[in-house]
């Protein structure tokens, strides 16, 4: 890293000021440009190629500027959160940031699917000083049959897993995120191997449930491109506490009342 930490830059889609599904709290979102990741109900497919136009160089320090005009909104809880497109396809700029974040004492969460561990020998290389300035950790599982998986993402799944259980030894808190895309990621097997395998982690502080929506379909037909799941709805209730009950999932609360 270069020793001006706070110039280093990154390439970044947009931000959002006040997210609250994003972490603990009401969040600085940042999403970084460029992603490896193809999945199916993608609602940020704009935010794939690793160049864009109407993407923005900018430096860890102009965006900590940014980010902390509305410091006054986080109260406790809250903090900044780096998504994506894929996080840590850009490293050195999220460490940097996360790294100033740290020295203001702001919480720091990354988003993640985690699909350039160990398919990024770089990322792969630099990922513990990433990781000992990260506060939380939002980990995507997005199907956990191999071949399902790729069929959803176009990418593999053993890597991913690997990434999970590495936080786990490290003991990173995380929280895990599943979506259920009725014909995709809703098997019944798939979920009991799925919840079997996040109960071997240790330090998962949530683990839930969200449903498949369309609200980015337009954003394919915005690039011209096929929606890949048109026509798919998304899963009833039933489904979803089916999934809940096969996995037992809890909310971040739940796990607050079970350890006191």
């Amino acid at each position: 890293m270069v020793e001006d930490y706070k110039q280093v830059k990154g390439l970044i889609h947009s931000t959002e000021t006040f997210g609250t599904v994003d972490g603990p709290g009401v969040r600085f979102v940042i999403f970084m440009q460029g992603c490896r990741m193809r999945c199916k109900y993608c609602h940020n497919p704009d935010t794939w190629a690793m160049k864009s136009d109407k993407a923005e160089e900018r430096t860890v320090e102009d965006v900590m500027q940014e980010a902390l005009r509305f410091q006054g909104f986080w109260g406790e809880k809250g903090g900044i959160t780096v998504s994506g497109g894929e996080a840590m396809l850009q490293i050195d700029f999220v460490t940097a940031l996360f790294k100033y974040a740290h020295e203001l004492g702001i919480h720091t969460t990354l988003d993640t699917a985690a699909q350039p561990y160990k398919t990024d020998a770089y990322v792969t290389e630099h990922i513990d000083e990433l990781l000992d300035v990260t506060d939380l950790v939002l980990l995507d599982l997005k199907e956990i049959n191999p071949e399902r998986h790729r069929e959803l993402t176009a990418n593999k799944v053993d890597n991913i897993l690997e990434f999970a259980q590495y936080l786990s030894e490290r003991g990173n808190a995380m929280w895990v995120r599943h979506v259920l895309v009725p014909g995709e990621s809703d098997f019944d097997e798939d979920l009991v191997e799925l919840g079997e395998f996040v109960k071997t982690l240790k330090n998962v502080l949530k683990f839930e449930i969200l449903p498949y929506h369309t609200m980015g379909e337009f954003k394919w037909r915005e690039l011209g491109w096929k929606y890949q799941l048109e026509g798919v709805k998304p899963p009833t209730k039933d489904r979803v506490h089916n999934a809940k009950e096969i996995m037992d999932t809890e909310s971040y609360q739940e796990y607050l009342e079970r350890i006191k």
